[in-house]
């Protein structure tokens, strides 16, 4: 046990600084099927140091992703023989996955389209795009500015007045790039799809869209750091940023949320400590009466997922929301053939308090509120390629129309 827990914190010394490559970063799949085992990768995962969990440590038999650099690759290794830990190189060279992310650049790379990943400031721009075109239909809706400055931008599309409300949030973690992306496809798609079910559903609700929640943490991913998860709030201990999905006001810090601002789970110093979220919240709330439905777009690992993320806690119509959820998943997967698993946020993946779906269930009574984990089950984890994003967008955009039909019959 000893030697075991020398491991642990030779892999948790040192903070990751500076460099913006991953070359011969890998990712492992580990399973941990003991308490023993388990208990050993949370105190590596509550640990700062190099390795970047991808995916928390939840139950037994349940696969934890872990990014470990090249210089601790052997030091992983020997932890996992210690522990007797089945694991898995499930990707070999980080920096290749991250080099062909995105199509070669041409002539249409300033262009808005849904074949490559978009900097913050195209997102603004084709957002304020859509309010100048189509006046009567879309207004411009800025919420305030993030920590560094910048605008956090959305958009209201609504036909007619009286609708009831659907918040749709996405980008909260900045590396989740397929997550605005899908966001913004909806969004497209709500305002020019000549499909007569798009149309019907685009007309009955008044869609709240805000593809880039956390945008300080977004545009550091494109300029400095591809994997940064975080705000860039500037805090203790040299580390910046809180997890803006760990700090809204509806059990904050009530368990899978850290204490440490040096770890990618960092709750923040109080509730609602990130302007980000703040002034979301501050927006949501004056919408709050129309509100019926709350979704939040993550990825990834093909998840859909209830609240709340606090064990031993469920919303009274807990079991309605897991119906709705399962019949949401298998429109998803009627053209792409892709499977969702559907299930409580603590049962299916890990505790993680403080979410946004959390708030707006607990806080604000919205009655239908769920967590898409988008693509893929880990072959390229935070790194879906560009030429995924139409697709991913589809089955979205399918399951959403279910979503919302379903959603109906609550309110």
């Amino acid at each position: 046990m000893l030697e075991v827990l020398a491991l642990v914190a030779l892999l948790a010394a040192g903070c990751r600084a500076g460099g913006t490559r991953f070359d011969h970063y890998r990712v492992y799949r580990v399973l941990p099927a003991s308490a023993g085992q388990l208990e050993a990768l949370r105190a590596v995962e509550g640990s700062p140091g190099e390795l970047s969990f991808w995916t928390g440590v939840s139950h037994a038999n349940s696969s934890v992703d872990v990014m470990v650099p090249p210089h601790r690759d052997s030091e992983f290794l020997d932890l996992m023989r210690e522990l007797q830990l089945e694991h898995s190189v499930f990707i070999k060279n980080l920096q290749e996955l991250i080099d062909s992310e995105q199509p070669e650049s041409d002539a249409r790379a300033s262009q808005f389209s849904w074949d490559r990943y978009h900097r913050l400031e195209q997102i603004h721009l084709w957002l304020r795009s859509l309010a100048a075109d189509r006046p009567d239909v879309v207004t411009l809706e800025n919420v305030g500015k993030s920590y560094e400055g910048r605008d956090i931008l959305g958009v209201k599309i609504s036909f007619r007045s009286g609708n009831p409300g659907v918040f749709l949030e996405g980008g909260i973690h900045a590396r989740e790039w397929i997550s605005p992306a899908v966001v913004t496809y909806i969004a497209d798609q709500l305002l020019n799809s000549e499909d007569a079910q798009v149309r019907e559903v685009a007309q009955s609700f008044d869609w709240h869209v805000f593809p880039s929640t956390n945008p300080d943490g977004y545009e550091y991913t494109h300029t400095t750091n591809r994997m940064w998860r975080k705000t860039r709030s500037r805090g203790r201990l040299l580390c910046h940023g809180a997890d803006p999905n760990r700090n809204w006001g509806f059990h904050w810090r009530d368990g899978g949320a850290s204490g440490n601002p040096c770890l990618d789970t960092f709750a923040g110093t109080e509730a609602f400590s990130e302007p980000e979220t703040r002034q979301l919240a501050s927006y949501i709330s004056s919408v709050s009466s129309q509100l019926k439905v709350y979704l939040s777009v993550h990825s990834y690992s093909q998840l859909l997922l209830t609240p709340f993320g606090v064990s031993g806690v469920r919303p009274a119509n807990h079991q309605a929301l897991l119906d709705i959820g399962n019949k949401t998943a298998e429109s998803l997967a009627r053209r792409h053939g892709t499977r969702y698993t559907v299930g409580n946020i603590v049962d299916v993946l890990y505790v993680a308090s403080g979410s946004s779906v959390d708030w707006a269930v607990g806080e604000l009574g919205v009655p239908v509120a769920l967590v898409y984990e988008l693509r893929d089950t880990g072959r390229y984890g935070f790194l879906l390629p560009a030429d995924q994003i139409t697709a991913s967008g589809e089955e979205t955009l399918d399951s959403l129309l279910t979503l919302v039909a379903e959603a109906r019959r609550l309110f």
